[in-house]
This record gives C-alpha cells, structure tokens and sequence, in this order.
C-alpha cells in the first residue's frame, strides 16, 4: 500500500549516459603544448590549499560519525571489548603508515627538469645506493638538463640512462654513493583492498608526501600520451600532478609499483581530475630494466612478433574458438598476425595459432601474454603451448629484442 498522496505508478528515471574518462600523466610544468603540464600560478596554490583544507574537515566530520558509531556498538556485555579492538585496528594502521612514511621517504626524490621552454618536475625512487632512480618517462621526456633533489637536502645533476620500450618509465643516474634505497616488493602477490600508500612531490613543491589508500583493482588499461599502458595496478590514494615516477609502496614499505597516471573528465568542457583513481605501473613489470641498468647495458624488451587477440568468453563465442582465455593470433593484410621477419616467423607460428601458455604458465585474464613474457631478457629460449586446428603442440621460440615505439 502507497502512502498517502504517493503515486500508485513508480517513477522512472532513465539512466544517465556513461562518461568516458581520458587519462592524463602528472608531470607538472610551465610547458602549455604537453596535456602534462600544469603551471603552478598562486591562485592554484590557494585553490589545492583550500580543496586539502575542506576534505581535511569532511575527514574529521566522518571521523566525528564514525566515532559515534563505535559508542553506539559499545553497548552490551562485549561492547567495550569490540571498541578497544577498532581502536587498536586503527592505531595499528597509522602507525604502520607513520613506519613506511619514515622508511622509504629517504628514498623518494624530486626531479626538476629543464626543457627548451620552460621547466617541469617529477618524482623518482632511489632503488640502489649508488644513485640508479626508476622515475617515468614522461618526466625526463625532452629534459636538457635534471637536477634530482633528495629528500636531505642534496642536490645532484642526473642523467638519463635508458628509456624503456614497452612502457611510461625511464632510469636516471647520479654521481652518489651511500644513499637509502627502496625495498622493492613482488607486484604479483598484491591483491585488491590491500593497503596501498603513495609518495612522491605533488605539484614540485609538496615535497615527499604521502597519501593511503587500498588497491582498487589490478590489471586496468589506459591510454595516455605516452601510450598504451596495460596490466596496471588501481588505487584510491590521493596522485597528484608531480607525482609521476614517485612510489606505491605496501604496508610493510616495499614498492610495488610506480605511479604513473590519473583519471581527468573532459566531458563539461574543462579538465577536473577524477577523484581516487590513480594508476601506477606494476614493479614486477619495472624490476627487469632496474636490472639491466644495474649491469651496465642497454634497456630492452623481449619481443616475439604477433598481434594477437586476448580470449574471454565473449572473444570465444563471437569467433567460435575452441577455448575460452589465450592469445588468439589474429591480423589482416595491412598488419598481419605473424610480422614477417620476426622470432614468431622463425618459430613456425601462423596466423589463428592460440597461445595457450609460456613455459607451461597459462595464458588467461590473470596472466597475459605480455605480462608472462615481459619477465625474460632478449635472447633468452622460451616454450609455447600452442593449439592448432585442434591439435596440441609445444613450440620453442628465442626471444628477440622489441623496436623502439
């Protein structure tokens, strides 16, 4: 029965049109031709000021509330003793983040670019005491001289050493010794509404900041001005302008990541960045070109030469395959599914061949073709598992060296 003067018949609202979200990296700049760039003018000082003050306020408001309702659980004969646990929940937390804020922030530095017309800064993260930095490529992209600011006051010239091929990341070098490096973690054991806290110098002047959050969800693609970017970690912790190249680190201080981009909604005609959605590029996908710094020669990533379709359900229904996850290879007669030349040609692979696994790893929505091959060095002999007009076979491919984009 409706209430009194309610409409018998129910009100329908049509849903409203999804947006679409570009994604926008956070370098930050004078340089108005780059969609990175953002001037830092006074009035946008005052206007970040003031947004931080009023979400301080909300904060302290849901804090009030939740308060409120831990009294409230607190009746009853366990009530005191379920209060006491939230509080130590808590406390637990904090402190937790106060210990990897004090770890790792000796590791994080700022990186101030020079570029032909203007300026721009970034964040980086030490990774080994004889000054090797991981930061992203956007940051350094066009820099004609880097000045690297640590977080004790010393300032170093630094260099680029190497650009990476497949994603948004780039290695810089200083002349130190004797500096905190961050404890890189293992970005595959990560899972979703795990503690993830990000830092790095929003806006080039807030330096080492830091912010917490969860992992919102993992394996996201984006396409930003530097590219395709897949297989990326999702997080609701504040990632500002700047922050590019800084790190995700989990609760025991290990990097897992390294932050690389955020949301922004064009859709009203202007540019407002998209609340709590941030990405950072996975470290197990950074850790092999770390490596290869390390020993002293050049970057690289393994290539194989397909283009190729990841099978979900809906990919295998459309085009009646025989399986329901692996790397279809597919083309046409303008790109085709096997580059002519390639380590794929060389391996017999043809065109409608499904990857079915990498050294016996599935390939499946958890583990991509290119995640799985992203972990070998050029040259290394890898196996495929392959499925071929229904007949099994295991193919040996040697990896060759990906072109640069």
């Amino acid at each position: 029965m409706s209430p009194k003067g309610a409409s018998e018949k129910p009100v329908r609202f049509e849903p409203e049109p999804a947006r679409l979200l570009p994604w926008e990296s956070k370098g930050l700049s004078s340089k108005v031709t780059r969609p990175i760039a953002r001037a830092v003018k006074p009035l946008m000082r005052g206007r970040m000021l003031a947004g931080f003050l009023a979400l301080a306020m909300l904060f302290g408001a849901v804090g009030g509330a939740g308060a409120t309702i831990i009294l409230l659980g607190g009746f009853g004969p366990n009530g005191s003793d379920l209060t006491t646990q939230i509080r130590q929940t808590l406390v637990s937390e904090q402190s937790a983040i106060v210990a990897v804020a004090e770890k790792v922030s000796p590791a994080i530095v700022t990186i101030e670019i020079v570029l032909a017309d203007g300026s721009a800064t970034g964040s980086g993260v030490i990774y080994s005491a004889d000054g090797w930095i991981i930061t992203n490529k956007h940051v350094v992209s066009g820099a004609q001289e880097i000045l690297v600011h640590l977080q004790d006051g010393r300032d170093f010239d630094g260099t680029v050493y190497g650009i990476d091929t497949l994603t948004d990341l780039a290695i810089v070098k200083i002349d130190a010794t004797g500096l905190s490096a961050a404890t890189l973690g293992k970005s595959s054991g990560i899972r979703v509404g795990q503690t993830a806290i990000a830092m790095g110098s929003p806006l080039g002047v807030y330096t080492n900041s830091v912010t917490s959050g969860i992992v919102s969800a993992l394996g996201r693609e984006i396409t930003t001005e530097s590219g395709r970017l897949s297989s990326l970690i999702q997080t609701d912790a504040a990632i500002n302008f700047g922050n590019s190249g800084g790190a995700l680190v989990d609760s025991s201080g290990a990097v897992i990541g390294i932050n690389t981009a955020i949301a922004t909604d064009t859709t009203s005609g202007g540019s407002t960045v998209a609340t709590g959605i941030g990405f950072a590029i996975p470290i197990d996908i950074a850790r092999p070109i770390m490596e290869q710094a390390l020993l002293g020669v050049k970057l690289s990533r393994p290539w194989i030469g397909v283009r190729y379709v990841s099978i979900d359900l809906r990919t295998a229904k459309a085009n009646n395959l025989p399986v329901n996850e692996g790397a279809w290879l597919d083309g046409d007669s303008t790109s085709p599914a096997i580059v002519p030349g390639s380590p794929a040609e060389r391996a017999g692979l043809k065109s409608g061949d499904i990857i079915t696994a990498v050294n016996d790893i599935a390939v499946d929505g958890a583990h991509p073709l290119q995640d799985l091959l992203v972990q070998f060095s050029p040259g290394t002999e890898i196996s495929l598992a392959i499925l071929r007009d229904g007949e099994r076979l295991v193919v040996a491919l040697t990896l060759g060296t990906r072109p640069n984009k």
